[in-house]
C-alpha cells in the first residue's frame, strides 16, 4: 500500500476509439485482460476500445465495460510495479472499477455486471426521452432551485455534483431544457448538452436499479482491502453488504463527486492518481482541492512517469 495515495476511476464519457492502444500493443498482460472481457461479454472488447466504431462504443452497454476493462489494464499494471492505493473511488461506473481496485469484485465479475447495468440503463428510458446537461457557474442551491421549478414539466434532478460550478442535470427532455432556460435566466455562465444516452443519477433510474439489485446481490463480493468513499453519501465504506447497497443506491441517486474529493482530502491522501483513459478526474480534482498532488494513467508515459514519482515519493 502506498501511504497518502488514492486512485480514481473515470466514468462515461472519458472513453474514446483509440484507448489502450500502447498497452494493448506492449503488454501481454492487458491483451490477457481484452481476451478475457471478450469472452465473458461474447463481443471482441479490444476491437471496439482500439477501432471503434465510435458510435458503437458511446452506446451505454459497451461502453461501460469498455472502459472497465482500459481502467483494470491500466490498475494491473501499475499493481505491477508494486503500487497499491490507501483508498479508492470511483465516478459513477468507475465505482465499479474502484471496488474490483480493492479487491471487492473479481475483473470478469465486474465486467458481467456493468454490461447488465448497461442494458438495464437504456432499457429504462426509451430513445430521445432523456437529457443531460452541464450546468456552469451557478451555486448548488439555485440549480437545485431551478430543477424544482422545471419539473412540473417531467422529471429533472441534479445527477453529478462535479465540482465547484459545476453540476450536470438530467431527466426528461423538456423539463431539462426548461431547467437550462431558468439556469441561463439565473446568471449561469454555460449549459453544455453531454452526449451521455441515459439520464442515470436521477429518479427516472429505479426501474433499473431494482433490475440491477437482483444482479449485485448474486455477484461474489469480498470486504474491500482499502476504504471506498462511495458516490452516494461521499463516506468510507469497506464491507460487502456495504458496497452491495451502494453500488445499486448511486443508479438513482446524485454522484457526491465534490464531496468524495474532499474526504479523500480529510482522510490524509495527498495524491489522487486518475487511473483508466482520459484526465476528466484529474480536471474536476484542480478545482476541489487544489493543494493535492495530481497524477494519471492512460498511457505508456503516464504509467512511466506516475510510478517514477510514486517511487520518488516512497519514505
Amino acid at each position: 500500500m502506498t501511504p497518502g495515495v488514492a486512485f480514481v476511476f473515470p466514468g462515461q464519457g472519458s472513453q474514446a476509439v483509440g484507448m489502450g492502444q500502447e498497452f494493448y500493443d506492449s503488454e501481454p498482460e492487458a491483451r490477457a485482460l481484452f481476451e478475457q472481457a471478450g469472452q465473458v461479454l461474447g463481443d471482441d472488447v479490444a476491437a471496439l476500445c482500439l477501432q471503434g466504431p465510435a458510435e458503437q462504443l458511446n452506446l451505454t452497454e459497451y461502453t461501460q465495460p469498455a472502459l472497465l476493462t482500459v481502467s483494470v489494464v491500466a490498475l494491473r499494471l501499475l499493481e505491477r510495479a508494486g503500487l497499491r492505493p490507501s483508498a479508492v473511488a470511483g465516478h459513477s461506473l468507475g465505482e465499479y472499477t474502484a471496488v474490483v481496485a480493492a479487491g471487492g469484485l473479481a475483473f470478469p465479475d465486474a465486467v458481467a455486471l456493468v454490461r447488465k447495468r448497461g442494458r438495464y440503463m437504456q432499457a429504462a428510458v426509451e430513445a430521445g426521452r432523456g437529457l443531460v446537461c452541464a450546468i456552469l457557474g451557478l451555486e448548488r442551491p439555485i440549480v437545485s432551485e431551478v430543477c424544482r421549478a422545471a419539473s412540473a414539466l417531467g422529471v429533472v434532478a441534479p445527477a453529478n455534483f462535479n465540482a465547484p460550478g459545476q453540476i450536470v442535470i438530467a431527466g426528461e427532455k423538456a423539463a431539462v431544457e426548461e431547467a437550462a432556460r431558468l439556469a441561463k435566466a439565473r446568471g449561469c455562465r454555460k449549459v453544455i448538452p453531454l452526449p451521455v444516452s441515459v439520464p442515470v443519477h436521477t429518479s427516472l433510474m429505479q426501474a433499473a436499479a431494482a433490475r440491477l439489485a437482483v444482479d449485485v446481490d448474486r455477484v461474489p463480493m469480498q470486504d474491500l482491502t482499502v476504504p471506498l468513499i462511495n458516490n452516494v453519501e461521499a463516506k468510507p465504506i469497506r464491507r460487502a453488504a456495504d458496497v452491495r447497497t451502494s453500488l445499486v443506491r448511486q443508479l438513482a441517486s446524485s454522484v457526491l463527486w465534490e464531496e468524495s474529493v474532499q474526504a479523500l482530502a480529510k482522510m490524509g491522501i495527498h495524491t489522487l492518481v486518475e487511473v483508466g483513459p482520459g484526465k476528466v478526474l484529474t480536471g474536476l480534482a484542480k478545482r476541489i482541492a487544489p493543494e493535492l498532488r495530481l497524477l494519471n494513467v492512460h498511457d505508456r508515459a503516464s504509467l512511466a512517469s506516475t510510478v517514477e514519482a510514486l517511487a520518488a515519493a516512497r519514505p
